[in-house]
């Protein structure tokens, strides 16, 4: 599950999680603090079987994200998209907060495979998962999935099996299981949410 949008819905001006924010006219009892909106969140997760939640707070709400992680983040991957933005001065902070447990890796928001490298190394480093992830208005170039193969990190992000600019990432990573054989190995029935 991703609530990579709860950044359009964080008032900072309140500190608050305005979940009927479509509504021209607000009342208050869909105002929640961070401490209600992990708890709203906690109870989607009691209801449904989530193994990731990417982006559950504002990107600037790091005590939050915290919170929730020390609380949670045995349970479930914390992944930090718009939060940590593959940056590594942001990683680090998030590393040093202890604010997710995993990491969403774009390479082409970082700008170059070795710093992508050096990003997915620092989030492995402190612990973290890592989901290697296209980006809106992809292309039908298959690197991303030989990247999650020669990093190792268990998890892609490539939405679902239909256009041709993520079917061929899939198809990429069906020839390298072909190529790999009996060797290749795979995150299903690991130790999820922690893809060890």
């Amino acid at each position: 599950m991703s609530i990579s949008k709860s950044s359009e819905i964080y008032d900072a001006k309140t500190g608050k999680y305005d979940l009927d924010f479509k509504n021209p006219e607000p009342h208050a009892d869909a105002e929640l603090t961070g401490d209600e909106f992990i708890k709203y969140q906690e109870d989607l997760m009691n209801k449904y079987p989530f193994v990731f939640i990417e982006d559950p707070f504002d990107e600037n709400d790091w005590a939050t994200f915290a919170k929730f992680t020390a609380k949670d983040g045995k349970e479930i991957q914390i992944v930090g998209d718009d939060l940590l933005v593959t940056n590594p001065k942001r990683i680090q902070k998030g590393i040093n907060e202890k604010s997710v447990n995993a990491l969403l890796l774009k390479v082409n928001q970082i700008g170059s495979i070795t710093e992508s490298i050096e990003a997915n190394n620092m989030a492995v480093n402190a612990g973290w998962t890592v989901m290697v992830s296209h980006r809106s208005g992809e292309t039908e170039d298959t690197f991303i999935a030989d990247l999650v193969t020669g990093l190792g990190t268990c998890q892609i992000k490539t939405g679902a099996p239909c256009r041709t600019e993520r079917l061929c990432k899939y198809n990429q990573l069906m020839r390298i299981e072909e190529e790999l054989g009996d060797k290749a190995t795979y995150a299903a029935g690991r130790n999820f949410p922690r893809c060890q």
